[in-house]
């Protein structure tokens, strides 16, 4: 990965002042060169890590492993894209193993995940089985740590010690 992406990922916030200083470079290179990654598709959005602890109504989530009958000519790609459309789903991975598919979704309640895997996952074609795991508690995220109210980038916690 360069090191522009490197630095993203860490902290997306980092200006592109801070960046062209980072990287010995001028702002206006930094700009043209997030905007071709952006326009390549490389960068897809950008996001904040939240520590639902500290949320009233917090969602609850669940990984849901999916087995399923690939298509013929589509692979996994049909199912995939299917799933990927439905509201509650939040990321989809074709994985090897037992099951075919990991997709993590989130809804209000436990039931309303409950629902949706046998109401709107289980029932797609292709589908031959689903095995659902609700997560109790996150404790570390895209490389941060969630601890107990605290977020320490553990990158950092690491290079310290």
């Amino acid at each position: 990965m360069n090191k522009l992406l490197s630095l993203l990922r860490t902290n997306a916030r980092l200006s592109n002042a801070q960046l062209a200083v980072m990287l010995n470079t001028t702002e206006a290179d930094i700009e043209a060169q997030i905007k071709a990654l952006e326009k390549q598709g490389l960068i897809k959005g950008y996001l904040t890590i939240l520590d639902e602890h500290q949320i009233d109504q917090a969602p609850v989530h669940a990984m849901i492993e999916l087995k399923v009958v690939p298509m013929k000519e589509f692979g996994f790609q049909d199912i995939a894209n299917r799933v990927c459309a439905l509201e509650n789903v939040d990321s989809v991975y074709l994985m090897a193993g037992d099951y075919d598919l990991a997709v993590f979704v989130k809804g209000k309640t436990m039931q309303e995940v409950a629902t949706f895997v046998a109401k709107r996952l289980a029932t797609l074609d292709s589908v031959l089985s689903t095995n659902t795991h609700f997560i109790l508690n996150k404790y570390k995220e895209d490389g941060i740590l969630l601890d107990g109210g605290s977020v320490q980038d553990v990158r950092t916690t690491l290079k310290s010690e």
